[in-house]
């Protein structure tokens, strides 16, 4: 038969064969099944995949290491006290730069359904080209030169996607763990790593649904499929494994995540280990070399579980104590005074479990402080949603209720402590220009930061010329949260002589009306309370008229600045902020690279994302006309 790869055997076909006779149909099916040539031919591919696979990472690890030399040699020209540091200086960084920013361009842009569930999320341009291109590569792997003619045609369809399905486990491993190579190259978070997770265990189902359709079909075209279910092992544990792998990739689709999380990790964990075992017992011992694709993830699996177990154990060897304080909005004000946690990185998030609230729960946060802050304490703000964070809230109600009537310290509770991860994102203090913007408790990331630059500002000379803080909240009373930082950080910055600016957009508050004036009702902005609650309308609209509700609503962002005495360092703005006229002055203004932070709603993303793309466009960065380059580093609000 012709295996298209040097193979010299003739066309194998059904001439002379009698199907009604059992011995002549069981031996054909012999024939069909026999991949001596074949699995030979599907290896050489499923390792092609695998070349290509490290290429790529090859090409993002050796731009990872540009961009952190760069943002260090940006940080030591600072120090010097050379101009313009955050400036590429020479044509071979300009390149780069140009080449970059193009990637931005393309990549930043993400589409936001105006209507539909909550949970569903389109990836962002660059996550789909990169989706797209790995589609495309797999698919020119599963048929090219892989037109075997006659009785072995769909049974090599078969093999091959089957040989491509199983070099899919290890790089579907690589991409799950926290600790993890391919993060630790390319300077990718866990977070955005998962992303990519998923889908390589969709692009496995796909090529498991061709290897069983071909296999079966094939079959078929001689009425021999009953004949091989009934007398081999393979077709029963395949379907075994295949079953697995469709739960495996529907259990992990965002309302099964959100519905119950710890649920969903044990059982994911649980239901994975079966997969393998399936998949083990389905492999043919003809190729039983095959099974390299699977010991690989089980080594990487463990290394990964034994890495996170040796680090929470020392995490934990003293484990840290946890006080509350409730807050205004729903939201539990948490600090950890840990022993053992003692460094993390900017953004950096935890998942903290509290035995007192729910033992063997864990809930992921984002660390609000930095190593240098806050007496090197951990605090989180927790909104108060259900289960884990509910508990907290009202633990926290009970005790500023009881601490209001008598003088006692405030209780602790044991915390245990797995990570920190995150925080793989450039490093902010080696921008010309620096602006943060958060919505609710998305502020938890940009505040970490803000603290990491106000803190090294004041202790060396960095590139950041200028930072601008924005913070979208519903309630001016949110602004308590944070305000000692932001008051100390902003004293900070400026004595560092770096421009800073603090601006907090309120998008609905009852009490507004208490901090309006005349002037502001000149300018654009009322508070009319016969529409429900005092959001911000445009008083010029004679037809729209409506309030803006919530973060994630369509609404002008309009009305006067007024200095409020929480937070005498801050802006308070009614509405929500026009983006691209305020990034817009800032690039304008920018003498090197920008670097731009966000984290709230996935609207607020979007929003950034998409208006950076388009400025970038429009200024034409690093293409002749001297505007410099825009980092964005989105977080959204997801598990």
């Amino acid at each position: 038969m012709d295996m298209s790869m040097g193979g010299s055997s003739a066309p194998l076909n059904d001439s002379g064969v009698d199907f009604g006779n059992e011995t002549q149909a069981f031996d054909f099916l012999q024939l069909i099944l026999d991949d001596s040539e074949l699995q030979v031919v599907g290896n050489a591919y499923a390792r092609a995949f695998w070349y290509g696979i490290v290429v790529v990472i090859g090409v993002a690890a050796i731009f990872n290491i540009i961009r952190v030399m760069t943002l260090k040699l940006r940080i030591r020209m600072a120090a010097k006290k050379q101009v313009r540091p955050a400036r590429p200086k020479n044509i071979v960084m300009r390149s780069i730069a140009t080449v970059t920013a193009l990637g931005r361009e393309i990549a930043y842009p993400r589409i936001s359904p105006a209507s539909g569930p909550a949970w569903f999320k389109v990836p962002t341009f660059g996550t789909i080209l990169l989706l797209l291109a790995y589609l495309a590569f797999v698919l020119v792997l599963e048929f090219a030169n892989d037109h075997v003619p006659g009785g072995q045609h769909y049974t090599a369809l078969g093999v091959r996607s089957a040989w491509l399905a199983v070099a899919q486990v290890p790089l579907l491993i690589l991409l799950a763990g926290k600790y993890n190579l391919i993060g630790l190259l390319t300077g990718t978070s866990y977070a955005r790593l998962n992303v990519l997770h998923r889908w390589v265990a969709r692009m496995l189902l796909l090529l498991a649904t061709i290897h069983l359709g071909t296999q079966n079909y094939g079959w078929d075209q001689y009425g021999l499929r009953k004949l091989e279910w009934s007398t081999d092992s393979c077709p029963p544990t395949g379907i075994a494994a295949y079953a697995i792998l469709l739960w495996l990739n529907l259990s992990t689709l965002a309302p099964f995540r959100y519905f119950a999380y710890e649920f969903f990790v044990v059982q994911h964990l649980v239901t994975f280990f079966g997969f393998i075992i399936a998949v083990m017992m389905h492999l043919p011992s003809t190729a039983l070399y095959s099974r390299v694709y699977i010991y690989i993830p089980i080594v990487l699996w463990f290394l990964d579980r034994v890495i996170r177990s040796l680090r929470y154990f020392y995490n934990n060897v003293r484990p840290g104590r946890a006080t509350f304080e409730a807050m205004d909005g729903d939201v539990t004000r948490i600090r950890v005074t840990s022993k053992q946690v003692r460094s993390w990185a900017p953004g950096a998030y935890v998942l903290l479990s509290i035995p007192a609230f729910g033992f063997g729960q864990s809930h992921p946060a984002t660390i609000a402080s930095a190593p240098t802050s806050h007496s090197n304490d951990l605090v989180f703000i927790l909104k108060g949603h259900r289960g884990f964070t509910n508990h907290i809230l009202k633990s926290a109600k009970s005790s500023s209720a009881l601490k209001g009537t008598e003088e006692t310290p405030p209780k602790s509770y044991v915390a245990l402590i797995d990570g920190p991860y995150g925080g793989q994102h450039s490093d902010f203090a080696a921008f010309d220009t620096v602006v943060l913007i958060s919505g609710s408790t998305g502020v938890t990331f940009t505040l970490s930061i803000l603290l990491d630059l106000a803190h090294r500002a004041s202790t060396q000379s960095l590139p950041v010329r200028t930072l601008e803080f924005i913070w979208v909240v519903k309630d001016i009373s949110w602004i308590r949260w944070i305000s000692d930082e932001l008051t100390a950080a902003n004293h900070q910055l400026r004595t560092a002589g770096i421009e800073t600016a603090f601006s907090i957009y309120v998008t609905c508050d009852s009490t507004f009306s208490t901090f309006s004036t005349d002037e502001d009702k000149a300018s654009g902005c009322q508070c009319d309370k016969s529409l429900g609650p005092c959001c911000c309308i445009d008083a010029a609209d004679d037809e729209g008229m409506v309030p803006t509700k919530s973060e994630e609503s369509a609404g002008p962002a309009v009305c006067s600045d007024k200095s409020d005495s929480i937070l005498p360092c801050a802006t308070l703005i009614s509405g929500r902020p026009s983006l691209k006229p305020l990034l817009w002055r800032l690039l304008d203004d920018a003498e090197g690279e920008t670097g731009i932070a966000v984290c709230g709603p996935l609207g607020l993303s979007t929003t950034v994302r998409n208006t950076v793309s388009e400025i970038s466009d429009e200024r034409a960065v690093h293409k002749g006309t001297g505007a410099q380059g825009i980092y964005l580093h989105a977080e959204d609000f997801s598990l």
